[in-house]
């Protein structure tokens, strides 16, 4: 009798688990937007594109802001289907449980000179630097939005 109250249980859990994890997923996978790993190859598809180049820098397993903004705005569909209207999307992590990443990043943070994490940084789609900011400053998807609406205007030619 024991073994199966035990086998019920854990059925149970099994499946709670399982259905946690479906909708979780289900919730993430709305937008078709992609983050890219590659500031070269997003320059030449924001030019075939007509977009600009947003690139995120993070430490993603370590450092808090950077771990609030993914949550808060970076992985939110409304920020997804907004920003990728106008631009392509990388995102250059330095995490501490990759430490062959972190390595492969270094260069990339050194040649924009990245001071702080997180850091976003907008190229043209020459791959000209046209804005940088803490993407912390703006913690929730409204406020990011509007600000890279504000920027984007001021880069626009009249």
């Amino acid at each position: 009798m024991k073994a199966i109250t035990w086998l019920a249980a854990l059925t149970v859990g099994m499946a709670a688990v399982t259905t946690t994890s479906c909708s979780e997923n289900q919730s993430v996978a709305t937008s078709n937007a992609e983050w890219g790993t590659n500031i070269d190859t997003a320059v030449k598809l924001a030019k075939a594109e007509n977009k600009s180049v947003l690139v995120e820098f993070t430490g993603s397993d370590w450092c808090p802001p950077c771990i609030m903004m993914h949550k808060e705005v970076f992985s939110k569909d409304e920020f997804l289907n907004e920003a990728s209207k106008n631009f392509v999307l990388v995102k250059i992590d330095l995490p501490h449980s990759d430490p062959e990443l972190t390595e492969a990043n270094q260069p990339v943070v050194e040649k924009y000179k990245i001071d702080g994490f997180p850091s976003v940084l907008l190229l043209d789609s020459e791959g000209k630097e046209f804005g940088r900011f803490y993407a912390s400053d703006y913690p929730k998807t409204d406020q990011f939005l509007a600000h890279l609406d504000k920027i984007l205007t001021l880069h626009q030619p009249n």
